[in-house]
This record gives C-alpha cells, structure tokens and sequence, in this order.
C-alpha cells in the first residue's frame, strides 16, 4: 500500500508532485512550511504587538494553525483541536493539585491510540502523519499543566529556579489556550514553546524582559532583527534536504535487514554502515527542524541575547544544535543538542520532580510518547543502559586524562569516536522501528555494546579508583547543575 492511500491531506498538488520525484505528502509538508515562512513575516510585521491587538495575534495564529493543519491532514486534523480541547475542560474543571497528572496522562492516552491505529494500519510507514502535530501538542498541553499547578498551588519558596520561570498563576482564556497549542509557526514540526514564552511573544515583551526593565514606559525597546538567523537556518535546511536526497537512497536503513548483509559482512562493515545510514537518517530531521526554527524566528520568536560581537543570537527556543550532536565528544552533549525542547520538557514534568530513578522514568516516558514499535523500546532501554555507563566511565576514568592538554585531547578524540558508534549502535532499532529484525542484527554483532557498557558498570569500581574530579552524579548535584544552567540548557541524562 502506497502512502497515497493512506494521506488523507490535500492531494491538489499531487500533479507536481509525481514531476518532482516527491510523495504528496512530502510536498505538502515543504509547502505548508514556506507559506508559514512568509506568514511568519505578517505576524512580525503587520501584526506587531504595537500596531495590532492580542486578541487579533492569538487569531491569526490559531485560524492559520489550523488550515495548514487541513491542508496537510484533511479530516485527520481534527484530532489537533480534539486533542487539547479535552485537556482544557481537565484543566478547568479539576483541582489544580491532581489536574497536571491527569492532563499528562489524558493526553498520552489520546496520543497513545493514534500511535497504535498507525501501527496498525500503516505499519512502517514514514508517510506525514497527524501524530507527528500531536507530539508537540501534548507536550504543551502537558507543560502548561505542570505550570498551572506549580503557580496555583505552590508559594515560590516551594518551587525550583526553573519552576518559577515556568510558572502559570492564571487559567487561560479559550482563545489564549487554543492559539498556543495550534499556532502555525510550530504547528508541524515544533519546536516546543511554553506558555510564558508565547504569551511574551503576543503581548511583546520578550525583548525587553532580556534587554531591560519594561516596566516603565519612557524606556527604548531595540527589537533585533531575525532576518540574517532566518536566513542562515534556511540555507542550513536546504543543505539538509540535498544531503538526504541525494545520499540516503544509496544506504537505506532496511539493508539491515538484509540477509546477505547480516551473513557476509564483518562487525566492523556493520559498525561503518550503522553510522553512515543512521548519520543520513538524521538529515531529515534537521531539514524538518530547522526550516521550523527559521519560522518561528522570522515571526518574532526565540530571540536569546545579544552576542559580544553585537550579533543577535536567536536560539533561545530551537529543535536542535546540529553542529553540537555532529561533533559530541559524549552522550551528555548529544542529548542535550537532540530535539532540545522535549528534553526541556521531559526534565520538566519528570526528572526534577521525581526522586526515585529519574533517569529511568524519563526514558520511559519519552518511549511511550514516541508511540509503540519495538524499535523505540529497544533504544530507549539502550539508552538508559549506556548513560549509566557513561557516567560510571567519567567517573573513574575521566580524571586520569585530564593531567595535560595532550592526554586531554587524546580522551576527548576516543570519546568522539566511540560516543558516535554507540549513537549508531543505539538508536538504528528506532529507525528500523522492528523487534526482531534489530535483535538478529545484535545478534550478529555479539552485542558487543551492551557487553561493554555492563562490564564499566560493574568492573571499573571495583579495578579503578574513583575520579577526584568535581563531578555532579547524585540526584542532587544534577539538580544543582540543572539551576545553574537555566532553563534552557536542556540536558536529561546528564552523562559524559
């Protein structure tokens, strides 16, 4: 079955794109995003918080929300609106001390039964799909409860640093709820923005709650422009889509599967094909997220400050750090430069406000909310293996390389190169998305990984002493690091 068959979205550009050698729903996706590029222009623009009012800008990005939500979707799209629409009658009817519990799980299992009619239905498909919307959407939704309740029922002694700046002490109004979950800049492909942040950015003050006081009228706002960060994502996204385009049919991820592949191959050819697949796969989420940062920066969001040089440094709310996971020299890095705003959330809403395995429960969480292939538990558990060793390796052996800048950059050079062979090692199962497929591969490579890290987690504190170095590796310490980083240092896992 085609992935026309399944597409419920609008099918008027279907002519073009058989001459562009793109699905239809590919070619709507790029659509939908560089009418959103040039929309974005009018809300910065035209509908200035100075020249328009609030009611009109959560309008504008709510009613083009969800056209392009149509557009891409057909009928489907009425899951956009379902989704937070039974999220907001939890929120205005519970009590604010159970109601974040009850919006988080409402809405993952809403998600959870879309997931699982694609799995169904359309087993393996990498077609645009409404779930992908509806991940944002629950993060927002989600987030917003967990403000809610921390405004509502907690003094700012109880709260964390990152609680208070995430904190909501009112409801939301019908249109201000709507227009912030459905807003056409993050719409399709985030990235995630909380509350406050959009409620700053309708009402115009998220440059001057950076720049100054704006309490007084008489002080001078410099508004900095987004045009050259635009413009650079843009190009940046461009690259991208050439580099999947052009490379990825030549290494597709389903050789994996392939028996002459698993039988006459060596460890060492699997490793390499592992990272050159994997690396390529990647390229399409970098297409999607960055053409999303360039939206959201054009319409006037996401400005963090200005940089020594005087440029304007417009990451403040962004999908990814391309150059950071590209270059990591350990998973700490990579995790906090993939998908940075559901690492922000999972921190959020579960590894600062749990005290017993918080690194496990977060992992757990960001499977469910990926849906349910095999593939994901596969990685995820991986993953939750590999940042314990991770942080066992640090903690033994890190301090031994750090006596010169020579043995220095020797452990930054072997961190690389074998963070990114656990990064391939790890995460094709979630790619594959199959159960067995992925274990017979593992299989035929020994699982030599997972030996690997079981044997750092349990030799290197017996044969090597512990590193004296400063490290942060109880609950508490990674708390601590977590306020000194603000809110928007996103890392989770918080392993090296």
């Amino acid at each position: 079955m085609s992935v026309s068959d399944n597409y419920a979205g609008s099918q008027i550009f279907s002519g073009l794109a058989e001459h562009t050698g793109l699905a239809t729903d590919q070619l709507n996706f790029i659509i939908s995003q560089l009418v959103a590029l040039g929309l974005a222009t009018l809300y910065r623009t035209v509908l200035h918080p100075s020249k328009t009012s609030t009611a009109v800008r959560h309008a504008f990005g709510l009613v083009f929300g969800l056209l392009m939500g149509y557009f891409c979707f057909g009928f489907q799209a009425i899951h956009l609106a379902g989704l937070p629409a039974v999220c907001y009658v939890v929120i205005i009817t519970q009590n604010p001390h159970i109601m974040h519990g009850m919006v988080l799980t409402v809405a993952l299992i809403y998600l959870s039964c879309l997931h699982l009619h694609r799995q169904i239905y359309d087993y393996g498909s990498y077609g645009l799909d409404i779930s992908g919307p509806l991940m944002v959407i629950t993060q927002k939704v989600s987030s917003l409860a967990f403000s809610l309740h921390d405004g509502l029922t907690k003094t700012e002694g109880e709260m964390t640093s990152n609680q208070k700046i995430f904190a909501v002490y009112k409801t939301p109004s019908f249109l201000e709820y709507f227009s912030y979950t459905l807003m056409f800049p993050s719409v399709m492909a985030g990235p995630v923005i909380f509350y406050n942040d959009y409620i700053d950015f309708i009402e115009g003050k998220s440059y001057c709650k950076i720049q100054t006081n704006c309490n007084k009228e008489e002080v001078v706002v410099n508004e900095p422009s987004p045009i050259r960060a635009v413009f650079k994502k843009v190009i940046l996204a461009l690259f991208c889509a050439v580099i999947f385009v052009k490379f990825l049919p030549r290494f597709p991820i389903s050789r994996l599967k392939d028996e002459y592949f698993l039988e006459n191959t060596t460890i060492s050819d699997k490793f390499w094909y592992l990272t050159v697949s994997t690396t390529l796969v990647r390229f399409k989420y970098y297409f999607a997220w960055t053409i999303a940062d360039a939206i959201c920066n054009n319409s006037g969001i996401g400005f963090l400050r200005y940089n020594e040089d005087g440029s304007s440094n417009w990451d403040k709310i962004s999908n990814v750090d391309i150059f950071q996971f590209e270059f990591s020299t350990n998973l700490k890095q990579s995790i906090e430069a993939w998908n940075k705003g559901t690492n922000i959330w999972l921190r959020m809403i579960v590894y600062e406000r749990t005290k017993k395995y918080p690194t496990i429960l977060t992992y757990a969480l960001s499977a469910v909310w990926h849906g349910f292939y095999p593939g994901y538990y596969l990685t995820f558990f991986g993953g939750a293996i590999f940042t314990f060793a991770a942080r066992t390796v640090r903690r033994h052996i890190r301090n031994n390389f750090m006596g010169s800048n020579e043995s220095k950059l020797l452990y930054d050079i072997l961190t690389f190169i074998v963070t990114h062979f656990v990064l391939s090692y790890v995460t094709f199962p979630f790619v594959l998305l199959e159960l067995w497929p992925s274990i017979r591969l593992y299989n035929k490579m020994f699982w030599c990984l997972h030996i690997c890290a079981g044997l750092a987690l349990f030799s290197l504190p017996i044969i090597a002493p512990k590193s004296n170095s400063r490290e942060m590796t109880s609950k508490g310490g990674i708390a601590l690091a977590l306020k000194k980083a603000g809110p928007y240092s996103s890392s989770v896992g918080h392993n090296d």
